[in-house]
């Protein structure tokens, strides 16, 4: 098993998922400017898509964050990385990671694009405020998402938090987020996740 990825992109949550399940899997970071793979490859043979993640599965490749999450998190289910597949608990970590996928991860897209407008910028701001806005409350007297056992939910929502620096907003007037990221950042799998990826 391999992880294609690039350092600090969504691509960290597959990352910090394998880890948590302690998994043997070998890395590979991708340039998605140049779309080539740290051995020389180019990307494109590897996705088609262009971008991370990519989990290399025997003769298999899956893509797509919400799919790989989930698989990564099916290979050893009695950790709880996902609640059991016949559970409603199991449609409620489907519900977030829709959420986190669709209405946070998405709504970075202009501050990554050189050629969004500053206004382009202000309005996505404010979007992903009132987004992340809801989180903090649905975080209230709670460690993670799902209550108190870590998920993959939580490895993407760590992930895109990670970003908030380029948008301007301050995770301060979010207590319950700021928490949830101090705490997630201080799991032994996020930590060697981080480090693996800054020596990348």
């Amino acid at each position: 098993m391999k992880l294609y990825f690039k350092p600090g992109a969504c691509s960290l949550a597959a990352h910090i998922a394998l880890r948590e399940l302690g998994l043997s899997f070998d890395m590979e970071k991708v340039d998605l400017a140049t779309k080539e793979t740290a051995s020389g490859g180019d990307f494109y043979e590897i996705n088609p898509k262009g971008y991370v993640p990519a989990l290399q599965l025997n003769q298999d490749i899956l893509t797509e964050n919400v799919a790989v999450l989930q698989y990564i998190a099916d290979l050893k289910p009695e950790a709880g990385l996902a609640p059991a597949k016949d559970s409603f608990q199991r449609y409620r970590l489907y519900e977030w990671l829709g959420f986190i996928n669709s209405e946070l991860h998405q709504g970075y897209k202009p501050f990554f694009n050189p050629q969004a407008g500053e206004d382009e910028k202000a309005r996505a701001a404010a979007k992903l405020g009132q987004r992340f806005g809801y989180v903090n409350e649905q975080l209230a007297g709670k460690a993670f998402l799902m209550g108190e056992q870590f998920t993959i939910a939580d490895a993407y929502l760590y992930t895109v938090l990670t970003w908030l620096p380029v948008t301007g907003l301050d995770i301060g007037k979010w207590p319950n987020l700021r928490a949830f990221q101090a705490r997630v950042s201080e799991r032994p799998a996020v930590k060697a996740a981080q480090e693996a990826e800054r020596a990348a």
